[in-house]
Order: structure tokens, then C-alpha cells, then sequence
């Protein structure tokens, strides 16, 4: 299937590229960075910006499903770059192609079942990334679009293992803690496969 991966660089959204070409999908990534892929894989790769109309149009064409992995970096400042990319596809309306975004647990309401370290280190650092990714959450969740919001827990680069563990509901005691990024990546291209989640916001954690 033709997999658009909006943030695809580095990080999570460079893992989710490798696995979707694992798994043998056409793949369109859109980010502001060039790509560094060993091998022989070939995919589609436009230089661009995600807040810019045409540039995500272009990206989004012909895609069967949407995953996007945008990211600040190690820069923690404030940044309305989730929050305008999320009244950017609004504005769009694809409402015939399921979206699956990574933010993090911390976003939202789960903010308030993070464990005392995290919430500090959310506070304390990463205050204002998580209030814009939260923004975009709010956004996108009262739009007219096929959506997931995936919300890992701590990230590591280790390798892909398959075996992770997700929740669909917060409570008491729900214990996301680490999770590979390329078993974050394996969740989301399956999820862009076969969109079981739509609608929900998705906690992933080791087992």
C-alpha cells in the first residue's frame, strides 16, 4: 500500500520508514531534512515543511493511510508546530485515509497518570512541546478525520522486538514506561495496515 510518513528523518519517524519498506509498502515521506537510509530501498522523499499547504498536499496525494511522527528535536521551546500542522490538515479535510500520530504519554489527560519522575521531567522540560502536542490532539480530535493518537512511553533505540504492550483506557496504575522506537514504528505501520485503534488514544509500552 502507498504510506505517507510526515516527519520521517530521524527518530521514530526514520524507524517507521525502515520498517514500512521492511514490510514492503510504497512509501512518500515529507521532512525539512535529507534522509539517510543505507541499502538499496528506494522510497519517495519530498523536502519540505509540514506547516506549508502545498508541500503536505503534494506529500498526502495519493496516500492510503497518513502516520506522522513530527518532532522538535533536543530543542525544547515553546513551538506551535503540532498545533498548526493539526489546523493544516483540518483545513485539508482528508477524511477518506486513516491518520496515525505519535505524541507521547504525558499528552492530555494522561498527563495525570504519568509517574512523579515523569511528570517532573515533563514540567520541568518539556512543559511546552507536550502543550502544543496536546493542542494537537484537542484539534484533531474534533475534526471529521480517520485518526489514532499513539502515546509511547519513554523512547530507546534498541532493536525491534514485536512484543510491546498497548492500552486503549487510562487508569490507576497503568505503568507505560520504555519502549523501543522501532517497535513503536512496527505498531504504526500496522496500524496504517489495518486501522484497528480509529478514534483512540494508544499508550505503548514494553510488555
Amino acid at each position: 500500500m502507498k504510506i505517507t510518513i510526515i516527519g520521517a528523518s530521524a527518530g521514530i519517524g526514520l524507524e517507521t520508514l525502515k520498517r514500512a519498506l521492511d514490510r514492503g509498502h510504497e512509501v512518500i515521506t515529507l521532512s525539512r531534512s535529507d534522509i539517510q537510509l543505507a541499502g538499496m530501498q528506494t522510497f519517495t522523499a519530498i523536502k519540505g515543511s509540514a506547516n506549508i499547504k502545498p508541500d503536505v498536499l503534494k506529500a498526502i496525494e495519493n496516500a492510503e493511510a497518513v502516520i506522522v511522527t513530527l518532532g522538535t528535536g533536543k530543542n525544547m521551546k515553546t513551538t506551535t508546530l503540532f498545533s498548526d500542522f493539526a489546523k493544516l490538515l483540518v483545513e485539508i479535510n482528508r477524511t477518506d485515509i486513516p491518520f496515525i500520530f505519535v505524541t507521547g504519554f504525558g499528552t492530555g489527560e494522561s498527563q495525570n497518570y504519568v509517574s512523579w519522575f515523569v511528570k517532573m521531567f515533563l514540567k520541568y522540560f518539556l512543559k511546552d512541546v507536550y502543550a502544543d502536542k496536546t493542542k494537537m490532539e484537542e484539534i484533531i480530535s474534533y475534526a471529521p478525520l480517520q485518526w489514532t493518537f499513539v502515546r509511547p512511553g519513554r523512547l530507546l533505540d534498541k532493536p525491534l522486538t514485536e512484543k510491546y504492550r498497548i492500552e486503549t483506557e487510562l487508569y490507576k496504575g497503568i505503568n507505560i514506561g520504555e519502549i523501543n522506537r522501532a517497535d513503536v514504528a512496527d505498531f504504526l505501520v500496522k496500524q496504517a495496515e489495518k486501522p484497528t485503534n480509529l478514534k483512540k488514544y494508544v499508550a505503548i509500552s514494553e510488555k
